[in-house]
């Protein structure tokens, strides 16, 4: 998994996972430190078992159900965000910050961007009737420049769980 290097956005994530956890009275043991660290320094978007596997580089001791429950607590808290159906294959993102998903539906990566035209859509009066809607954004799928690049490419789909995860 790629991870930058300790940046402004990651520092203030860190600084207000810490305040958050203060006011739940929530122990920030070493672990879940560092697994919201490495959530934090990555724009990947990484499912649990990514996580885990960078986590476990730097801490041989950390377990996936440690990861899995750490995460679901920090979703639980406001703290990340997720992407895709709840259970396997679900990915975590700590930005949250107003913004929509790039996704690339060959190889699974997936990038932020920024819209203020998708940022001003109203969401249908259709899908109000539906139940109460607490947040939106905008998933914009394609096929991302370096799968277009690969002539053996096509616009087929992933099968579910073997997204790749692009360093």
């Amino acid at each position: 998994m790629k991870r930058k290097e300790q940046n402004e956005p990651a520092g203030q994530r860190l600084e207000h996972l810490r305040a958050v956890a203060k006011d739940a009275g929530l122990k920030l043991t070493h672990q879940r430190l560092e697994i919201f660290r490495e959530l934090a320094a990555t724009e990947e978007h990484p499912d649990a078992e990514t996580l885990f596997r960078a986590v476990q580089q730097r801490m041989p001791t950390v377990s996936l159900d440690t990861v899995y429950r750490t995460l679901w607590m920090l979703h639980d808290l406001g703290l990340v965000t997720t992407l895709g159906p709840r259970g396997d294959g679900v990915r975590f993102d700590a930005n949250l910050d107003r913004h929509h998903h790039y996704c690339c539906v060959r190889c699974g990566l997936v990038r932020d961007f920024e819209s203020d035209e998708l940022d001003g859509l109203r969401v249908p009066d259709s899908v109000k009737r539906l139940g109460s809607v607490v947040d939106s954004h905008v998933e914009v799928r394609g096929l991302c420049a370096t799968c277009q690049r690969d002539p053996g490419t096509s616009m087929n789909p992933q099968p579910p769980g073997t997204r790749g995860e692009r360093t």
